[in-house]
């Protein structure tokens, strides 16, 4: 490769210099990137530069020769500035070996049949100062909104991955049942087995144990609007796929609004958003280096305008914070 000279697209204003390069060429390593800027060979407008340079539009940058880098993971794909600013928008604490992010509504996690556009293509965009590229450690529903943890190193990945498999996180999940189960509270302890389908994968809840996996849930009403429906926490003892909404239509018998999959037209309200209504509010576990970490993600809107029209009032969503090591 010569050398080049690339001009600064509008939506690319106000982006770091690193950030800009790890955009555009994702195989140049955060040291590549600072030798090249400290020896001058990357400028901009034709002066030297710095890491952290905001950039402006219709600013020219000097691109050296850079190394190829191995061929990029199948479904990774160059970000746009338009999705690089969306998921730097979703972060919601950051750390040298930790990224939680607020996951919006309708975002897939991963790639799948006829999905292009997912979270793990685009995580070259969370880079930020660090080597590797972030990893998923584990992960929601593309209709499950809420907070997402990504491990930052290969290392701080594996001991979160270890922490999901080995039940030592806390999960808190919000969803919005219709209408209002019996039951103010209790515990769901309900195997389930995988079904095929032409839809894709679907989950079913099985009386006989041997036939499937067991799923356990406990659950409580926080508010209720006169049986119609309820706002309910949900807190998953096991990872099992689809475990809230399967345990929320055929163990209460009260599907999640929205979720038309495990609830048909039973989970669908007149005049109410038809998304569904599941999220991940809060997570509470380990942190690789010591502690534990806490972390909460705001309502997404079709769930705001839901508990407006109910008079649910959600509180106010606590900042991420890790707490220390309790002292023996």
């Amino acid at each position: 490769m010569s050398i080049a000279h690339r001009i600064v697209a509008p939506g690319e204003a106000d982006t770091r210099l690193d950030r800009w390069f790890r955009r555009h060429f994702p195989q140049l390593g955060q040291g590549a990137l600072q030798k090249m800027l400290r020896t001058g060979q990357i400028r901009v407008d034709g002066k030297r530069a710095e890491a952290n340079t905001r950039l402006a539009e219709g600013q020219e940058v000097r691109i050296p020769p850079l190394p190829e880098g191995p061929k990029p993971e199948p479904g990774r794909r160059p970000v746009s500035p338009e999705d690089a600013e969306a998921l730097e928008r979703m972060v919601i604490h950051r750390d040298a070996s930790v990224l939680v992010l607020d996951k919006p509504h309708g975002l897939p996690v991963q790639g799948g049949p006829g999905i292009a556009r997912h979270l793990d293509g685009m995580l070259d965009a969370l880079i930020f100062e660090a080597e590797e590229r972030p990893r998923l450690v584990h992960r929601l529903d593309r209709d499950t909104s809420g907070v997402l943890i990504l491990g930052r190193t290969a290392a701080a990945a594996a001991f979160l991955a270890k922490a999901f498999r080995g039940r030592d996180v806390e999960k808190t999940y919000w969803a919005v049942v219709i209408p209002q189960p019996q039951l103010a509270e209790g515990r769901i302890d309900l195997p389930l087995a995988k079904l095929g389908g032409p839809r894709g994968e679907r989950m079913e809840a099985v009386e006989d144990p041997e036939e499937g996996v067991r799923a356990i849930t406990d659950f409580r009403t926080l508010d209720a609007a006169k049986r119609r429906a309820a706002w309910l926490e949900m807190n998953p003892l096991t990872g099992r796929t689809h475990q809230l909404r399967v345990h929320a239509a055929q163990g209460l018998g009260t599907p999640i609004l929205g979720d038309g999959k495990y609830g048909g037209v039973a989970a669908h309200m007149d005049g109410l958003p038809n998304q569904l209504h599941l999220h991940a509010r809060a997570l509470r576990l380990p942190h690789p280096d010591g502690g534990v970490l806490e972390a909460a993600a705001p309502l997404p809107p079709h769930m705001q305008e839901t508990f407006r029209f109910f008079g649910f009032e959600a509180p106010r969503t606590p900042k991420p914070r890790r707490l220390a090591p309790a002292k023996r």
